[in-house]
């Protein structure tokens, strides 16, 4: 344990960094890995377990790109299902399973969800989706995920509808279906846990390095930070840039899609304790998801639109967007959410393959593909978050074989991420719970640092749970370097740009003179 209680070999910060980057030059490593996203930080995790020197970079921040823009679920595979991509169906069931279980239980938890049978659904509809629900649980039933981690669907009543979700309209309500999925604490904390987990096991975790030039055997990297260029010698490079995978290898074309989410405070939504499927009218097998956050957030999405042009950095909702999704949710509301009430916004870009078929983005394949560059680069596109562990196995296994390295087989399936634990250790920490649910086994490291400090455990804003602690954890052992770092990925403050404006003072002090003296555990 370091100074501030946490495995050094996986803290990551300024001090590592400045490091790390002055071992690269004249020195060639295995594997170099471009993008850390879920995927990317996935794939670098991958390869060093297995044994390989891994140096993985990106332009800007851990999940900097699409991982942050999530609906932070993790699905089993019930919509893939219904579009008869039984394939992928099962693998995002297999892949749920191991989060449950293995190996993020702190991060990944068991989440209902009520499909409200109002007016608009029809009784065909409604039969439909029960029969859609039972196969899920079969789903469930052959990844082996047991009835006690997530339990089986049922018809509800009208009343215990409304009891789930009081805001719903009560007139015509016959009632709703119960399911269960997987829901992530935050999409980023996965990726930070990722990254930290893949430097434990040697990983250079390098951000604000920018791929400028990519081949088959490195790549020249700049640091954005000083500007000074380094060449980066790999035997195999892997391409996890995501929507940005196309801008560094010829070949490679991508159709991206937008999703959009709304960010609403709990209370529009007057009690919400499930998360809901609501039915798009006349969409048919088509909903719009309202997923309650713990931290008196309720996120409501997504879109599924074409996304033409360049790529930016921080993709932005439309009106068109978030007026639609008003429009949906409203229709199943006694009293309707308005444009006013809407506390931010967010959308992300899905990095779907275009194999030229055109069509609807919605209509897309979301398996994932393996691509090998003339000069040997593998690219990793297409997929979803749930199943980043499978698709970075993929193309760790391809590098492997292309490069003819010299690699141990794939662990990643029962490996534990930095903070995983059995569930019955992590009831038992002496912690708050929702701590646990963000850092896992590290939470009693976090309360620590605030034993030292109280005021790191006031929050930054009020209202919101986000304490001091976590913005000194963030710079002490999770590699943020600036406000954004913080605010906007470590924790999820910056959603509501109105507290991100009331939150700036604190991180920014804590970034100025991070605690870093030694606290009891």
């Amino acid at each position: 344990m370091n100074a501030a209680g946490a495995d050094p070999r996986t803290s990551l910060n300024a001090a590592r960094r400045e490091r790390e980057l002055a071992e690269l030059p004249g020195e060639a490593v295995d594997v170099l890995v471009v993008g850390l996203g879920a995927t990317g930080a996935g794939a670098a995790l991958d390869a060093a377990s297995r044994g390989l020197s891994v140096v993985a970079v990106d332009a800007h921040d851990l999940a900097f790109g699409t991982s942050r823009w999530s609906s932070k679920l993790i699905h089993g595979g019930l919509r893939y299902l219904a579009s008869g991509q039984v394939d992928v169906a099962h693998e995002s069931a297999v892949e749920r399973g191991a989060l449950l279980l293995r190996t993020a239980p702190h991060l990944v938890r068991a989440q209902p969800f009520v499909l409200p049978l109002t007016p608009l659904v029809s009784r065909s509809q409604a039969l439909l989706a029960g029969a859609g629900m039972r196969a899920g649980d079969l789903l469930r039933l052959a990844a082996r995920t047991p009835r006690s981690v997530l339990p089986g669907p049922r018809r509800l009543s009208a009343v215990e509808t409304l009891r789930l979700a009081p805001a719903l309209r009560p007139h015509g309500l016959r009632g709703g279906l119960l399911s269960w999925d997987g829901q992530l604490a935050d999409d980023a904390r996965l990726v930070t846990a990722l990254a930290r987990t893949a430097a434990g096991h040697g990983a250079r975790i390098l951000t604000r390095c920018r791929a400028v030039a990519l081949a088959g055997d490195g790549a020249l990297v700049r640091d954005e930070l000083t500007g000074r260029e380094i060449t980066v010698r790999a035997r195999a490079v892997v391409n996890a840039a995501g929507v940005w995978a196309g801008g560094l290898v010829d070949g490679v074309r991508l159709r991206p899609s937008r999703g959009t989410h709304l960010v609403l405070r709990a209370e529009s939504l007057r009690g919400l304790t499930a998360a809901m499927h609501v039915p798009i009218p006349g969409a048919g097998n088509r909903f719009v998801l309202v997923l309650p956050q713990g931290d008196g957030r309720v996120y409501v999405g997504l879109t599924d639109e074409p996304a033409e042009g360049s790529v930016p950095d921080v993709p932005e909702p439309t009106e068109g967007e978030i007026g639609f999704l008003l429009d949906v949710l409203d229709s199943a509301l006694d009293v309707p959410v308005r444009r006013a009430d809407v506390a931010g916004a967010y959308a992300g870009l899905r990095p779907l393959l275009d194999l030229g078929r055109g069509g609807d983005t919605a209509d897309i394949s979301r398996r994932h593909a393996v691509l090998t560059s003339g000069d040997g680069v593998v690219t990793i596109v297409g997929g979803k978050l749930t199943t980043y562990r499978r698709m970075a196995e993929d193309a760790v296994d391809a590098a492997v074989r292309v490069r003819g390295l010299a690699a141990g087989p794939c662990r990643t399936a029962r490996l534990p991420l930095v903070g995983a634990a059995p569930r019955p250790r992590l009831d038992a920490l002496d912690a708050p719970a929702r701590l646990v649910r963000r850092y896992g086994a590290e939470a009693p490291l976090l309360a620590a640092l605030g034993r030292r400090d109280p005021a790191l455990l006031e929050p930054v804003v009020p209202g919101l749970p986000v304490t001091g602690a976590e913005l000194a954890w963030g710079v002490l052992h999770e590699g943020a370097l600036d406000a954004g770092d913080l605010l906007d990925r470590r924790t999820r403050i910056g959603l509501v740009a109105a507290d991100r404006e009331a939150a700036l003072p604190a991180a920014e002090a804590v970034l100025a003179n991070p605690p870093g003296l030694a606290v009891a555990p």
